[in-house]
């Protein structure tokens, strides 16, 4: 296990930053790359599926693109064609593709947090919210950040929906 020095210097620094400006309270999580899927994470490091949260960058389909980043517990799949579509004012709604994700984020699949994305909106399922700790991505592949779900009220741009997913 690494120092509190050395884990923070394995978060991105966009994700370090952010988690600073808004005196986010978190724990980071090392992980091997080859375990950062949640389910395998979980599994391997000994952590409930209910406490993980996943980033899930979505994309309208219809020129001009608008993104938002969708945060919802491992045990549900978000509800892009209904909840997300009507948020997004109607408009067609998918997962953004790995490539739009890169580009937008700078993160890969696996690694994606919310943590830095402060120019898009943050959808966080209800659910999310109910849990006493959650994980989420540390912006790589190496790292995740377990906070109290409460931490992410303090990002501006955090909006707390009731129904924004649906049990698996």
């Amino acid at each position: 296990m690494f120092s509190m020095t050395q884990q923070v210097a394995e978060l991105e620094p966009l994700v370090v930053a952010c988690l600073e400006k808004y005196g986010i309270e978190y724990k980071v999580l090392y992980c091997d790359p080859e375990l950062a899927d949640t389910a395998k994470f979980c599994e391997h490091y000994g952590y409930e599926l209910a406490h993980a949260s996943n980033a899930i960058v979505v994309a309208t389909k219809s020129e001009p693109i608008e993104f938002a980043c969708c945060m919802v517990l491992a045990t549900t799949k978000l509800d892009v064609n209904k909840k997300v579509r009507q948020i997004m004012d109607g408009r067609k709604v998918s997962f953004a593709t790995p490539e739009q994700t890169k580009e937008l984020t700078g993160m890969l699949i696996g690694g994606v947090t919310p943590f830095g994305l402060q120019s898009i909106p943050l959808l966080i399922d209800l659910a999310v919210m109910q849990q006493p700790q959650v994980i989420a991505g540390g912006g790589n592949r190496s790292t995740k950040v377990l906070l109290n779900p409460e931490e992410y009220r303090k990002l501006p741009n955090a909006q707390i929906v009731e129904g924004l997913a649906v049990p698996r």
